[in-house]
């Protein structure tokens, strides 16, 4: 209640509302500059190159000896690795190092794209590149019922070099010989260039193609980099653990940025695509190097948990279509064995035969990344009936 004798205000008096056919289109022009801003200010992603590979690119066996031309074996081998990224259901490492989350890894019975279980596809890189065997992995060769020790080996062993074995293999790459180890391919161009499908340049100075291979060497304790790198090819040092990724394309983005992408097996234990920058001239743009005084990943330092970070070493280039025709062709991929593959019998030996025979330096629970071979078992001797 108003005491008396206080003036009471009077209520304004409002403006007739103007016509709606005039106020929508104002708030039309607002909303659209609004989201223009939105877009310009959120960076600028080029589009996935995988997606433009035609499906039959690499639907080729034995593609040199059947007459294909080797200028396709640049398309062959980015189908190949986009044909199991897709797979994989198409993990990403942006340029600035971020990944999200992994939908399927390969310890689990997940299913991929095609309905196979991620341990199941990783065992088929090893089986189907030629390297069950090398790896010691004879508990995975018995077709669609492997042992269970199959999966162990398959969550204990490294298999990004089985993968990139495999794609070579897939796409019918001529001179290539697949090996569970990136430093024997690395090693074989740096040293055999004429017999290689690949040549050895550095990385922050090169041309990127398709078909190419960016490598790194893993670990915290010491940086490589190119001129380290070369300095163990050129010795004979039995391992050095690597990682290479396939370099699948090349896009342009919305704002004109260049960016290579690559895919690589077992990154976060799945088959990951990362993009890196290029410069105008298709060299990588400030590639982001690890340095021996990094520090952990943390929240104090940031800077340090970018996934790109890496020591990146060496960059291998295919070779012109020229050159990789007059090498000898690929072989062709073998099939999954439908029986368990017999071994030849070991014919028992003396301990001094052992002794001669064995490497230097072996081990038993062999890592491929390593290099060094199984040590040999001794077999024991017959005892004769009594």
């Amino acid at each position: 209640m108003i005491p008396a004798g206080v003036p009471v205000p009077a209520l304004a008096s409002h403006e007739p509302v103007a016509d709606m056919a005039q106020v929508l289109p104002r708030i039309a022009v607002v909303l659209v500059v609004m989201c223009s801003a939105l877009l310009h200010a959120l960076p600028a992603s080029a589009a996935d190159p995988c997606m433009k590979l035609p499906a039959l690119a690499v639907q080729v066996q034995g593609a040199q000896s059947q007459g294909v031309p080797s200028q396709d074996v640049p398309a062959r081998i980015a189908a190949a690795a986009c044909e199991e990224h897709r797979l994989w259901y198409r993990p990403l490492i942006e340029a600035d190092g971020r990944i999200g989350a992994m939908r399927v890894r390969e310890a689990e019975r997940s299913r991929l794209a095609n309905g196979q279980p991620a341990w199941r596809r990783v065992v088929d890189y090893w089986r189907d590149s030629g390297l069950l065997w090398r790896a010691g992995a004879g508990e995975c060769a018995y077709g669609d019922t492997p042992m269970p020790s199959c999966r162990t080996f398959v969550v204990d062993t490294p298999w990004s070099a089985a993968f990139v074995s495999w794609v070579m293999r897939k796409a019918a790459v001529p001179g290539f010989n697949g090996s569970a180890s990136h430093l024997d391919y690395v090693r074989r161009a740096y040293r055999e260039p004429f017999q290689s499908p690949y040549r050895v340049a550095h990385p922050l100075g090169a041309h990127v193609r398709a078909g190419d291979l960016l490598c790194y060497v893993r670990g915290t304790t010491r940086v490589y980099g190119f001129g380290e790198l070369a300095t163990v090819l050129s010795g004979n040092e039995p391992g050095l653990a690597m990682h290479c990724d396939v370099v699948v394309g090349i896009e342009i983005g919305a704002d004109d940025a260049r960016s290579a992408f690559l895919v690589g097996g077992n990154v976060f234990d799945s088959v990951t695509m990362r993009r890196l920058r290029l410069t105008p001239g298709n060299r990588f743009d400030a590639l982001p190097m690890r340095l021996a005084s990094d520090p952990e990943c943390s929240p104090e330092s940031a800077y340090a948990c970018d996934l790109n970070r890496q020591d990146w070493s060496v960059l291998l280039q295919l070779r012109p279509a020229e050159e990789l025709a007059a090498l000898p062709p690929a072989l062709p991929m073998p099939g999954a064995p439908s029986a368990p593959v017999q071994v030849p019998a070991t014919v028992p030996r003396t301990a001094a035969d052992l002794q001669k025979d064995s490497p230097q330096r072996c081990c038993n629970d062999c890592d491929p990344e390593v290099g060094l071979p199984r040590c040999p078992v001794p077999q024991p001797q017959s005892q004769p009936p009594r």
